[in-house]
């Protein structure tokens, strides 16, 4: 993905979903709650299909994504396909809203199950009290089975709406958005070294997303920043009266930076980086030795969260492939998914090789770990495949 220095990415956003039955009012809680029409609202249930996501900033919860969530009791065949999406929007909340309107919850419990099972936070909140007879058995069953309160609200008339302020506000997962991309690698005063292909599917006069979210992390940590093209590295050390202390370039350049890097540098790329950011860097380095084992009866899935048209210089549909082809030969099968199009069943593949991410939050991105790590199947990631294929990982700083 492209961006503008600016621009604030969702993937960086605190991801909030609302849940619910269908006609339980998320849609209408969600529309009260920023003070938007952002969700259509009818009478008619299952209005709302796709999930519907939206930006913006809520204090003191600061920058967010509001998710409203098609019905998870929805039916048929269409039915089925949306209550999928909601499951996927499950994958990416960080804190879940389950809206309830009745006290048959059996649907709702075992939602709020999985969300606990995921560790992730989640708020039960009573909506419609303006119209309901039955709140305090709703109420009672809520707290009996979760243990917690349940926060009473009207969509229609805006009763509860600061108390549900305050508790996604308490419910804010501890330290949130204090991680960095760079980790401890630099700090103030450091000088560090951007080595950055243009990459052909960035439009003329944008970077991608890694790329801009760094460098921006850098001059907030107040680094001395260098910026060059990857045959301008040369000319631009010549020009340095000090080492760089860190060099971060893109992976597919890996070879011919660390060849050309002083000794005392440190090298990295943006995709190890963004792997220890929005994964788990150490499974995948565990992951990695796995291709040492491959041959060509394996089976690999190639997992890339961007949805853009294949283009010639590819990493994950040309370069990696034609890689790891050369490493084990012709015959490898290798398949390639993007977007949110990663399999249930992943016991079929010999090794996953992830993205890194920058278009997905780190709960969808630990979600996808998860589902590989309950399947057994080894688990990598673009920058640490490449490292390890050419030879340098040994050398590489991990954050």
């Amino acid at each position: 993905m492209a961006v503008t220095l600016n621009e604030t990415p969702a993937s960086n956003r605190l991801h909030i979903g609302f849940f619910g039955k269908r006609n339980s009012g998320k849609s209408s809680l969600i529309n009260a709650f920023t003070g938007q029409d952002i969700s259509i609202v009818s009478d008619v249930a299952g209005t709302t299909t796709d999930p519907v996501s939206k930006a913006m900033e809520i204090h003191p919860l600061g920058q967010c994504i509001l998710i409203d969530t098609a019905g998870f009791d929805d039916e048929g065949e269409l039915g089925g396909i949306r209550v999928e999406k909601t499951r996927l929007a499950a994958e990416k909340t960080e804190i879940a809203v389950i809206v309830c309107t009745d006290a048959e919850l059996s649907e709702e419990l075992k939602w709020y199950r999985f969300f606990r099972e995921k560790h992730t936070p989640v708020l039960m909140v009573i909506n419609k009290i303006d119209i309901l007879t039955d709140i305090e058995d709703i109420r009672g069953r809520i707290e009996a089975e979760t243990k917690t309160a349940p926060v009473l609200m009207s969509a229609k008339t805006c009763q509860g709406l600061d108390t549900l302020r305050e508790e996604l506000t308490r419910l804010l997962p501890e330290n949130y958005g204090a991680q960095f991309i760079t980790g401890e690698l630099a700090g103030a005063g450091d000088l560090v070294l951007l080595v950055m292909p243009q990459d052909i599917q960035a439009p003329k006069g944008r970077l991608i997303l890694p790329q801009v979210q760094t460098l921006r992390e850098l001059l907030d940590k107040k680094c001395l920043v260098m910026s060059v093209t990857t045959d301008q590295l040369t000319a631009a050390l010549e020009k340095l009266n000090q080492q760089p202390k860190l060099i971060i370039t893109d992976s597919q350049v890996f070879p011919y930076v660390y060849e050309k890097k002083p000794k005392n540098s440190m090298l990295t790329s943006f995709s190890v980086l963004f792997a220890a950011y929005k994964g788990d860097l150490p499974y995948y380095v565990e992951g990695v030795k796995q291709l040492d084992k491959l041959n060509e009866g394996s089976k690999v899935l190639i997992a890339e969260c961007c949805t853009h048209a294949p283009l010639s210089e590819d990493i994950g549909r040309e370069k990696i492939p034609n890689m790891l082809r050369k490493r084990v030969g012709a015959g490898i099968t290798i398949e390639i998914v993007s977007g949110t199009d990663y399999p249930q069943d992943l016991s079929g593949y010999d090794l996953i090789i992830q993205c890194g991410a920058c278009m997905f939050n780190r709960k969808y991105v630990m979600s996808r770990i998860e589902r590989a790590k309950e399947q057994n199947v080894p688990m990598t990631n673009y920058g640490v495949t490449i490292a390890h294929l050419t030879g340098i990982l040994p050398h590489v700083t991990l954050p």
